[in-house]
């Protein structure tokens, strides 16, 4: 399967996450749809270490990867849900508990700090025992708790675009972003705004 460039334009890791299943160019895609699919999105997320990827790729076993796919798949589908619940509105009190999941996955996490040295001294580092493939959705939990930790729900927003279905974290400094990306679905916008005019002007 060929794995298109994916898309980045959330503002937010947790929603470019959401954002990887998508319809660009009028062609639905996932990029999670299968292992390697994972693999390359989180690489291109810059969430997980190349060098442990290629570890990963290497030692798992046939079918493991597709398993972790499906997981994360699964995963986003229930983070879109309560994205899509709760956008353009502060996350109400009773949020905690419907995150439930989330926190059952970060509690899973294998981390530990240890003293590097660096060419400005010593240094306490923390990092992660990648011990299964499942490892590689901590880094995404991670994105999704910053994503409600730290952003103000209303400024999440949801494409504008007619069939986009594309989220974004709208940090403009007056909030009026309408589109994942003015190039695409905000010039779309513009071309029928401008062809409806020129009807209207000939009735």
């Amino acid at each position: 399967m060929d794995h298109l460039p994916a898309i980045f334009v959330g503002d937010a890791p947790a929603l470019d996450f959401l954002n990887s299943v998508a319809t660009p160019v009028d062609t639905p895609m996932d990029w999670l749809a299968d292992g390697e699919g994972l693999l390359n999105w989180l690489e291109q997320a810059q969430l997980v270490p190349g060098a442990v990827l290629s570890g990963v790729r290497a030692h798992a076993r046939p079918g493991q990867l597709d398993a972790v796919a499906g997981q994360a798949r699964e995963l986003r589908d229930w983070f879109a849900g309560f994205v899509r619940r709760h956008k353009g509105h502060p996350l109400p009190p009773d949020a905690l508990t419907q995150l439930e999941p989330l926190n059952r996955l970060l509690a899973s996490d294998a981390r530990f700090s240890r003293i590097t040295a660096s060419a400005e001294g010593l240094q306490l580092q923390t990092d992660r025992r990648w011990q299964a493939p499942e490892a590689l959705l901590l880094p995404i939990g991670e994105a999704l708790a910053r994503l409600v930790c730290t952003e103000d729900f209303s400024n999440v927003k949801a494409c504008e675009g007619a069939a986009c279905t594309l989220l974004f974290v709208d940090h403009t400094r007056r909030h009026a972003r309408r589109w994942c990306s003015m190039a695409i679905c905000g010039n779309r916008a513009k071309q029928a705004a401008h062809r409806h005019r020129l009807k209207s002007g000939h009735s």
